[in-house]
């Protein structure tokens, strides 16, 4: 009687920094991925495991296809998944990869703290909206929330918002473009999530990928 077929995996990374991080972890599980996503069009990649594959995705799609079991499981940054809400996903490690700040950024000279002392209705622009709402919520200040996709650090300079809410790493963005951080929302670091029926169903495939990756994390912190 043959054994069982060895459940195939599906990771879920996006492009870029956190690609690169997500590396050595995987090599601490004995993954190596065979094709570079920089190098390559392909957006499904394979590894020395025939059993594990990659699939590149937007960073901002990752929970999804974690979710809904298209990826077994993946990693996402803490300012995706606060986005997201988290439905649906076991997050069981801080991977402490791809760390920033999530911060609120107005122009040099514009007087951030006196507008919110007098009650002032501020334009923010983001792509976070939801942890923008948050943040302003939860201070009592009136926002008028402006959704972007990108160059966040143009809209206080053509008058289209007081203020960004953006991810920060080492500020240099902020300051070539004459911005300054007023107010820290969060600390963001990446973490792995996992399908809620992978982990019942693929546990034993599983379990020994996610301890790697907890114990090659735990180094990072």
């Amino acid at each position: 009687m043959s054994s069982p077929a060895t459940p195939q995996l599906t990771l879920a990374l996006s492009k870029g920094r956190i690609f690169e991080e997500t590396l050595p972890l995987l090599e601490a599980a004995g993954i190596r991925v065979t094709e570079d996503p920089e190098k390559s069009r392909k957006l499904i990649l394979s590894t020395n495991d025939p059993d594990v594959r990659v699939i590149i995705v937007r960073a901002s799609d990752v929970p999804t296809y974690v979710q809904y079991g298209a990826a077994d499981f993946g990693v996402a940054g803490k300012d995706v998944l606060h986005e997201h809400g988290g439905a649906g996903l076991y997050q069981p490690i801080d991977l402490n990869i791809a760390k920033c700040r999530m911060s609120v950024a107005v122009s040099v000279g514009f007087d951030y703290e006196n507008a919110v002392r007098q009650g002032a209705r501020l334009r923010v622009a983001t792509k976070y909206t939801e942890t923008a709402r948050q943040h302003f919520a939860a201070k009592g200040v009136h926002v008028d929330l402006i959704k972007l996709y990108g160059s966040m650090e143009l809209a206080p300079l053509v008058g289209l918002s007081d203020a960004i809410v953006d991810l920060v790493s080492t500020g240099s963005t902020l300051r070539a473009n004459n911005l300054v951080e007023v107010e820290h929302i969060m600390e963001i670091s990446s973490r792995l999530v996992v399908n809620q029926a992978a982990l019942k169903l693929k546990r034993e495939r599983l379990q020994p990928i996610l301890e790697a990756f907890d114990r090659a994390s735990k180094a990072n912190a």
